[in-house]
């Protein structure tokens, strides 16, 4: 049996490149289709946002010049690029899925509502979440933290390149240790850079419960929703 019911699965954009040069490696991409197809082999209703740092950071880009507002649309145009892809490669598989934009822009995506959300999900489709909250100055981790809360997911699950969160940067620390599970207030009051405070926010005032794992991992995310404790378990 499951442990989860429906998720929702955060992605950074950076993933995607696969540590090549490339702004999207297809095995990587691929990579992700398929643990993502094995969470929905299993019957859990799985949403998905991926950001869009492979392509562009607005905060990065402000850095140079760029007028933080179109830094920041120009970020969410970018989270659309890789939600098209994850669909295309997950369609490759024979998933259903549906792409969602919080920005309207058909034909490429369909406008962001709960009514397509419940109806996705009833026909048993992946949701692809893209272009953030649709607002500036909000990041896809608070657009993640936001629909998993109105999709009504269990738990929302971070995919990283490290097994958990650590009192510091493993890759940086060979001291860093690790939690097996954290509460939203010990992890704020150690500075511990999980997410940005507004979704960390989001997920403590919502009691929904995060988990941080290693999604490089072929095999990890399925053994999460059959209950297997992988990764940091947050909570209040």
């Amino acid at each position: 049996m499951t442990k989860y019911k429906k998720v929702l699965i955060k992605l950074s954009g950076e993933s995607l490149m696969g540590g090549s040069h490339f702004v999207i490696e297809p095995d990587a991409l691929l990579h992700y289709a398929g643990e993502i197809k094995s969470v929905s082999d299993l019957g859990t209703r799985v949403g998905v946002v991926i950001g869009g740092g492979n392509i562009f950071r607005g905060l990065r880009g402000v850095d140079k010049g760029f007028d933080r507002i179109k830094g920041d649309y120009m970020g969410m145009m970018a989270t659309v690029i890789n939600g098209l892809a994850m669909q295309s490669a997950l369609e490759n598989l024979n998933v259903p899925c549906r792409l969602l934009s919080a920005i309207r822009m058909e034909p490429v995506a369909q406008g962001y509502s709960k009514q397509l959300v419940r109806e996705s999900f009833e026909k048993g489709e992946i949701i692809i979440f893209s272009a953030g909250t649709g607002n500036p100055f909000f990041t896809t981790d608070t657009a993640s933290a936001l629909r998993a809360v109105e999709m009504e997911a269990e738990i929302l699950i971070k995919g990283t390149r490290v097994d958990g969160i650590y009192t510091a940067d493993p890759e940086k620390d060979r001291d860093a240790v690790k939690f097996d599970e954290i509460t939203f207030d010990k992890a704020y009051s150690l500075g511990l850079k999980i997410m940005d405070l507004t979704a960390f926010t989001i997920c403590k005032e919502n009691n929904l419960n995060m988990l941080v794992f290693d999604v490089t991992k072929k095999g990890n995310l399925r053994k999460i929703i059959l209950g297997e404790r992988i990764g940091t378990f947050v909570k209040n």
